[in-house]
């Protein structure tokens, strides 16, 4: 039998025949970058491969990264891999609470820690017994120095190889429904998922000749790890540049001019306000309807945000609302959404050229198959389906039909060519106190698409009828207090109100919409680090006060 050609089989074959190939572009503040080429990435991950190796580490140890997106945690990842150990990336922005619980849980012997913006809050749950070392962009600490350890540390020789079935991570869910889980991904699986991403991008980018890729979603979170990482590794000839900051992110995605660029649905609507925000959206769709002045005014846009280079564009992680997919490709995006896990090493269902259709997440990808169980939901069994839950051999059991598909616990609803629609969440769905049952994704999305709204939830466990928590956007927060916008709010969301009910049935009317005190953010607890929403912590913060909503008349609230 052929020898499966692994993720480090092909990073071994750049580094023979790319060395120069510029591969990774890390910003170091002041407008400053540094370049990394293959030969450099090797060059220092074979070092620390061989220093990690010098630790005595057991064969599959764990080894821990605790950073924002870096060069330098890709190439730690390859010194783990190649020092015979298996990867565990902490979510950057991890309360301490839960950083301790993945280091303990994961059985951490040695943990990297880099780019961070709260690691003063995190540092005292690290045990001090475990060796560290330091990232060059890390807050100040202690630890062993890694430019120190590379100058120091003749490179691991030779082409290290690993076995198809040896683990090559354990990623932890982000927690937006209670204590992360470990996956388990083995080389196998997460190789032969990353050719196939490969080969969905190609075929859908057309003649790519310049691949560029701006690297900013949370490298411990799948999307990331399998779309950016994985895919780069694998591909050799593709040029990752990283983000800076949240505060330069648009000089940063300007500075990289991506050709392939993959966001959530939180940015992508984000992006749209900012638009808004300085050309109110019935101008723009005046403008856009002229037809050489729309061109134009499509490309000022696209330029401005970075994007005017893209090719093909992606969304994952949670529901995009079909609205907005329409209204990036009318500006000449070509945007698709897709719909994977963390489970699945985000292969599972993506639109593409020929067959996509907002509101849908697409057909199953290569080597995918799906279908609908008797209740509804969705059952995948994918090329790169998890090993299992790292210590939870009772969850392996449950997330599992007798014939091997993986219960995803969404609902949704499956055309004759397989295009998928996601019509709800098991867990989320919940009952009023008349009875009905109410999916709240479909709602929420409805409402996310009005340039008012930044985000919201559907809420109403066993009262007469649902209602919606909102966030108003970012740019109207600081207006608030103004009173001609405060009335033009509640004149624009008591009309957003009767339409988004006049297409719902009856039982999934919403009996008022609620405006919330405070933006939801990762900070403050109310978003995972992929910025899903905690809808759990979010319904507790209000629980006090629902009861006098339902008592008030009219149909918009100030929580």
């Amino acid at each position: 039998m052929t020898k499966p050609h692994l993720i480090l089989d092909h990073v071994y074959s750049h580094e023979k025949t790319l060395p120069d190939f510029v591969y990774m572009t890390q910003p170091i503040g002041h407008g400053q970058v540094i370049d990394y080429t293959w030969r450099e990435t090797l060059k220092q991950a074979r070092a620390m491969a061989a220093y990690l190796k010098s630790q005595n580490l057991t064969p599959g140890a764990k080894v821990a990264i605790l950073s924002k997106n870096c060069a330098h945690f890709m190439m730690a990842e390859l010194a783990i891999w190649m020092a015979g150990g298996t990867t565990v990336a902490i979510f950057p922005t991890e309360l301490g609470e839960t950083v301790k619980y993945v280091l303990d849980h994961s059985e951490a012997s040695f943990l990297f820690v880099g780019k961070l913006d709260t690691w003063s809050e995190q540092a005292p749950f690290v045990p001090a017994s475990l060796p560290c070392v330091a990232f060059p962009l890390a807050p100040e600490n202690k630890f062993a120095k890694w430019d120190d350890i590379v100058a120091k540390t003749a490179p691991l020789q030779g082409d290290i190889s690993r076995a198809p079935h040896d683990l090559a991570m354990i990623m932890y869910t982000s927690g937006s429904t209670g204590q992360p889980k470990g996956v388990m991904h083995n080389f196998e699986r997460i190789s032969l998922t990353a050719e196939y991403i490969n080969q969905y991008i190609l075929e859908n980018s057309g003649d790519l000749k310049d691949y560029r890729i701006l690297s900013y979603l949370p490298l411990a979170h799948v999307f990331e790890r399998a779309w950016v990482e994985a895919t780069s590794l694998t591909k050799g000839d593709t040029h990752v540049f990283f983000a800076e900051s949240l505060d330069t992110f648009i000089q940063d995605l300007n500075r990289a001019r991506p050709t392939f660029f993959i966001s959530v649905p939180r940015l992508w609507l984000k992006f749209q306000q900012g638009v808004f925000s300085k050309m109110p959206p019935a101008k723009l769709d005046f403008l856009l309807s002229i037809p050489i002045v729309g061109g134009l005014v499509k490309k000022k846009i696209l330029k401005g945000l970075g994007l005017d280079q893209v090719v093909s564009a992606g969304s994952g992680s949670a529901p995009l609302p079909a609205e907005l997919i329409v209204w990036y490709r009318k500006l000449g995006l070509k945007l698709l959404e897709g719909y994977a896990m963390t489970e699945d090493f985000a292969w599972s269902h993506s639109c593409t050229n020929e067959i996509n259709e907002p509101g849908s997440v697409g057909i199953p990808t290569r080597g995918v198959q799906a279908r609908i169980s008797p209740e509804g939901e969705i059952l995948v069994k994918s090329p790169g389906q998890m090993v299992g839950y790292y210590k939870r051999p009772d969850l392996d059991a449950e997330a599992f039909t007798a014939d091997g598909f993986f219960k995803t616990g969404d609902q949704g609803q499956q055309r004759a060519d397989g295009l998928l629609k996601i019509t709800g969440r098991l867990k989320e769905i919940f009952k009023t106190s008349k009875g009905k049952y109410v999916a709240p994704a479909p709602i929420e999305n409805k409402l996310n698409a009005h340039p008012m709204i930044e985000i919201s939830i559907v809420s109403g466990v066993s009262q007469p009828s649902a209602y919606a928590l909102v966030v108003l956007a970012e740019d109207i927060r600081p207006k608030i207090n103004e009173p001609e916008v405060k009335a033009q709010v509640e004149h624009e969301l008591t009309e957003l109100l009767a339409h988004v009910n006049a297409e719902l049935a009856d039982y999934e009317k919403l009996r008022m919409l609620v405006i919330a005190n405070e933006a939801w953010s990762i900070e403050n607890g109310y978003l995972t680090p992929t910025m899903k929403i905690k809808r759990n912590r979010i319904e507790a913060s209000v629980e006090n006060k629902v009861a006098s909503w339902y008592q008030k008349s009219g149909s918009v609230y100030w929580a």
